[in-house]
């Protein structure tokens, strides 16, 4: 049973013929971790109807706790006792390999006096780039050490508030990590996003979360312009957490790419998440889905053709995405993805050599991935999970179709999103041994 499994494992996947049944979508990670900040962030008590229970939301309440703030877990709810504009001084934060919660607390770190960021994953979350954001709150006024722009971090305040620039080129979630903080600084916050802005749905999930406190904030159309109010503060209550796409995108596509059907509950048809794009995805590619409110219904097996798509609409989907192209007729193209190199491995030229591992045509720009799909996998043999939950997610699904078992390394790190990904397959059919770790 995947509820009992050791700390580290390896995932070896069998071949599937068919998956049926029905699941619930997990609770959304990107929303879950916004909103638990936001409840920190007011004074009072809110309740986080439906948390999630991966890594990433677990890491953000530890990290919440060591600030100051009540943290307790109810059934499926987190309840949270918030520190308002006032977290511990001279702290040590550790957020584990959770890149987007360490830049949402950096900003608010400026609050304070003396944070100092670690983590204990020095090979992945150590090498990600925080510089964009340490300049702007530098701008600020916030008092920084750092080597290059990476962990370990230390960040004191006080900031003042008015116009900032910070580059959106690398990661949209620098932008929002200021946006936490504005609306608690006396003159607010005037956001210019210079560059390329990647990523437009996760800000507009800032802005909702925002919203959802009680905190008043302007975008331009782009997103290049954001205007937040000073003296504001965030308003307790209760919150729920939508269904996740990131993750059913992957659900999805092992749906679509074996026989049988499956139902997916609790996926709003009108969610700010832009990994619900991987729903027009797979049907563009042929897939036969079936949408009754929240509920979507997946008849797989059938016949998928190639696409080429700007995957910067659905970056957290690409590689499960990746999986249905991969038994696609034609060069399937994801286009404007360079920011997959800067995640937990390189997911363009890590995912082009494990695809090619596997037997499979791929190829790679600087910031795009081509995958050449409708011949057989192979299998039998041993794929790096590279500790990325995205990357275990693709492997899985390709295992699934290959004609022989595929062991995948580090399977475990699955639960950085998806603690219940292995089980969720289960439920539907899939088989899966769990043997000890060949790497941490």
């Amino acid at each position: 049973m995947t509820d009992r499994l050791p700390a580290t494992f390896d995932v070896i996947v069998h071949p599937a013929r068919a998956l049926r049944g029905e699941l619930r979508a997990q609770p959304s990670k990107n929303y879950t971790t916004r909103y638990l900040l936001a409840a920190a962030l007011a004074e009072g008590e809110t309740r986080v109807v439906g948390a999630a229970t991966s890594e990433d939301a677990e890491a953000m309440l530890r990290c919440l706790r060591d600030w100051g703030a009540g943290v307790q877990r109810v059934g499926d709810d987190a309840v949270i006792r918030g520190f308002g504009a006032r977290p511990r001084p001279g702290v040590t934060l550790n957020p584990g390999n959770a890149g987007a919660v360490a830049r949402f607390l950096m900003g608010v770190a400026a609050l304070t006096i003396g944070t100092t960021f670690v983590t204990d994953y020095p090979d992945s979350l150590g090498k990600r780039p925080q510089g964009d954001l340490l300049a702007a709150l530098e701008r600020l006024g916030a008092k920084v050490s750092s080597v290059e722009g990476r962990l370990p971090i230390g960040i004191s305040g006080p900031v003042r508030g008015g116009m900032v620039e910070v580059s959106a080129e690398r990661s949209s979630q620098y932008a929002s990590a200021l946006m936490f903080l504005g609306p608690l600084l006396s003159q607010g916050l005037e956001l210019r996003l210079t560059g390329d802005i990647k990523s437009h749905a996760p800000l507009r999930q800032t802005l909702d979360t925002l919203a959802a406190f009680g905190v008043q904030a302007r975008a331009s159309d782009d997103l290049s312009r954001i205007s937040i109010p000073g003296g504001q503060s965030y308003r307790p209550g209760r919150v729920l957490v939508p269904g996740d796409y990131p993750g059913s995108a992957a659900i999805l596509a092992a749906a679509a790419i074996l026989p049988g059907e499956v139902r997916l509950s609790n996926l709003r048809e009108h969610d700010l998440q832009g990994e619900k794009e991987a729903v027009n995805v797979l049907r563009e590619m042929g897939a036969d889905i079936v949408r009754e409110g929240d509920t979507l219904t997946v008849r797989g097996g059938r016949p998928l053709r190639a696409v080429r798509r700007d995957g910067d609409l659905f970056t957290d989907a690409v590689q499960a995405l990746t999986a249905a192209a991969a038994f696609a007729t034609g060069e399937t193209t994801w286009e404007n993805v360079a920011t997959l190199r800067l995640k937990e491995c390189d997911r363009i030229s890590d995912t082009r050599r494990e695809l090619e591992r596997l037997g499979l045509k791929a190829s790679e720009t600087q910031d795009s991935l081509s995958v050449t799909g409708g011949g057989q996998l192979a299998g039998g043999v041993t794929a790096d999970g590279h500790g990325d939950h995205r990357m275990i997610m693709l492997l899985t699904l390709l295992g699934l179709r290959a004609e022989a078992p595929v062991r995948i390394t580090g399977a475990h790190h699955v639960r950085k999103s998806y603690p219940q990904f292995f089980a969720h397959l289960e439920a539907l059919g899939a088989q899966f041994e769990y043997v000890e770790a060949t790497r941490p």
